[in-house]
């Protein structure tokens, strides 16, 4: 097989250094513009600048085996790294001097003209459509990237008898193979039984220590006032309140209750049961990843205007519990505050943070990419529970996508583990427009 020359954007070492050593034993170039762009995040405070960094030093490591702009050995793939310092502009009349963009894409069509196989690597769907178009063989960044369409969804359907759904309750524990794609850890399984005509539906967990489906404990309960309207509902909240499971994924459309029940639960249990000594809010700043600092006041008074989603999910269960006595949110989420319960925190200030014993909801997790979810899930000290929670078909990060973000790839990732659950919400329960608005538009 050929060697190709896999020639990286910026955005690709930006969204995973990693990207540097991914590319077996082919020729990765790196144009000198990229590092006129590397340099411009050098600084900055945010994943993408962390990323950069580590990358430069990556880059400043290689220097020691040669130089970069003939081509560095990459240990352990049998590929080399190069920085092609030709800055020039291809003389092509789809070109013209005048972006950044179009120097990186003049590099890789010199590479092809010179008769090198040569493969454009771009998070960017603008500069692929353009690579695509000079007829440069372009591709997304694949490390990390799932198939959305085929996303475990946590739970499957079986037709069973009256006979097995007795069994189930009055054994507490139920027999049942699949032999072509056996049960994971934690997956539900939605038994159904018809009689006279009429389907009912019974719900089971797969206990895989025991490696038999149980019954679930918590679905019929109400949790500061909140009950489940669904089947994928009672799910959810049988994995948030089991303390054996230790992290939680939910992905669903807006209005699905994803915020809301993992809210009411955490509650619950930092108030009612005392599991927790926590309830820790966090949710991307900024959909670009910026910092807080553009907005103007206190840090607080910052994180009021990102964090008012949960307030209102705040708002709806102390309307709900009779824990109110009159007063107005703003007051009990001030005096949770005050008494240490309950904190609204942005990720930027998540890294070399260690986190015992809380509850942790991290939201909107679909903005996040694969790294800054494992950076966020290291972050977990004993005895806390982790809950991300996003809908990967609404995604405000220009370079990921449905099958790329952190939040569909810890799905694929943890899944099968006895310490993590996941559930697919697929019913809008917030409003009837909310639902028919999820469904059509």
């Amino acid at each position: 097989m050929a060697r190709k020359s896999f020639v990286l954007d910026t955005n690709v070492i930006m969204h995973n250094p990693a990207a540097l050593t991914s590319f077996a034993d082919n020729e990765v170039v790196i144009p000198f513009q990229v590092l006129e762009e590397l340099d411009e995040f050098k600084k900055d405070t945010t994943e993408l600048g962390q990323n950069v960094r580590i990358a430069i030093r990556f880059l400043d490591r290689l220097r020691a085996k040669g130089g970069l702009s003939e081509g560095v050995p990459l240990n352990g793939t049998g590929g080399t790294l190069r920085v092609d310092v030709d800055d020039s502009l291809v003389e092509n009349p789809a070109l013209r001097d005048d972006t950044p963009d179009n120097r990186i894409l003049s590099a890789a069509l010199r590479l092809k003209s010179a008769g090198n196989e040569v493969v454009f690597i771009s998070k960017d769907i603008n500069a692929r459509i353009k690579s695509d178009v000079l007829g440069i063989h372009t591709m997304d960044f694949e490390k990390q990237k799932v198939d959305f369409d085929r996303l475990f969804r946590g739970y499957r359907e079986a037709d069973v008898s009256p006979d097995a759904v007795h069994a189930l309750i009055h054994d507490q524990k139920l027999e049942m193979n699949f032999p072509d794609d056996p049960l994971g850890a934690n997956e539900f399984v939605i038994l159904k039984t018809t009689a006279e005509g009429t389907v009912t539906s019974t719900l089971a967990r797969y206990d895989a220590e025991r490696k038999h489906l149980v019954p679930t404990r918590f679905t019929e309960m109400s949790f500061m006032g909140v009950r489940a309207r669904n089947i994928q509902q009672q799910m959810v909240f049988e994995l948030l309140m089991n303390n054996d499971i230790r992290m939680v994924t939910m992905l669903g459309q807006a209005g699905t209750g994803k915020t809301l029940l993992a809210v009411a639960c955490g509650l619950h249990q930092i108030l009612n049961t005392h599991t927790y000594e926590k309830l820790l809010v966090s949710r991307p700043i900024m959909p670009l990843g910026r910092d807080i600092g553009y907005l103007p006041g206190t840090k607080e008074e910052k994180l009021a205007s990102w964090m008012q989603p949960i307030f209102d999910n705040l708002s709806f269960i102390f309307s709900l519990s009779a824990r109110h006595g009159g007063e107005t949110v703003e007051k009990m989420v001030a005096d949770l505050q005050a008494r240490g319960l309950l904190e609204l925190e942005a990720l930027t200030y998540i890294r070399g943070r260690s986190i015992p014993r809380q509850y942790l909801i991290v939201d909107e997790a679909q903005n996040l990419t694969p790294h800054e979810v494992k950076t966020i899930a290291t972050r977990v000290g004993e005895g806390t529970k982790l809950v991300f929670t996003g809908d990967a078909t609404q995604i405000d990060n220009p370079y990921l996508d449905s099958s790329t973000n952190g939040l569909s790839y810890a799905v694929e990732q943890m899944r099968g583990l006895s310490l993590v659950g996941h559930v697919t919400l697929e019913t809008s329960e917030r409003s009837t427009l909310a639902r028919l608005a999820s469904e059509r538009l």
